[in-house]
């Protein structure tokens, strides 16, 4: 017998809420069987608790979901472990250049941003030294 678990059973474990599972199940990125009157119950898998796993750690690299969902998925798929690899670094290359191209905007924006602190203390070291020639 192969061991289920509850919405709230992954819930406790991966610290979300019931309604962040329902949503990774209606990216498809989860599909539990149906279960009690109506099919009202979810009953996830070890391969749901798996892929909500692996979920997870792709939404940790910054990876959207869509792009955690491709990968998750080539390896459900019965393709070569070679052609699985090779997409995951082809995502892992682009998602890493993405980020080295905020990493360089947001040095510019800081770089800006000191230039501007530097600029308003010098105005205000005159601003001071007018005020204490007045003063005088």
């Amino acid at each position: 017998m192969s061991t289920t678990f509850t919405i709230s059973d992954l819930a406790r474990e991966f610290d979300l809420t019931t309604r962040a599972i329902r949503f990774y199940e209606d990216m498809g990125l989860l599909r539990p069987e149906r279960a009690g009157t109506g099919g009202r119950l979810r009953v996830y898998s070890g391969r749901d608790r798996t892929r909500l796993k692996l979920t997870l750690r792709a939404k940790r690299l910054g990876l959207s979901l869509m792009q955690a969902k491709e990968i998750i998925d080539l390896y459900d798929s019965p393709r070569d472990t070679g052609a699985q690899l090779t997409r995951f670094l082809e995502v892992l290359h682009q998602h890493r250049e993405q980020l080295e191209a905020q990493k360089r905007d947001l040095q510019a924006n800081l770089d800006e941003i000191r230039a501007h602190e530097h600029e308003a203390r010098g105005l205000l070291a005159q601003l001071d030294k007018r005020k204490e020639i007045r003063d005088n």
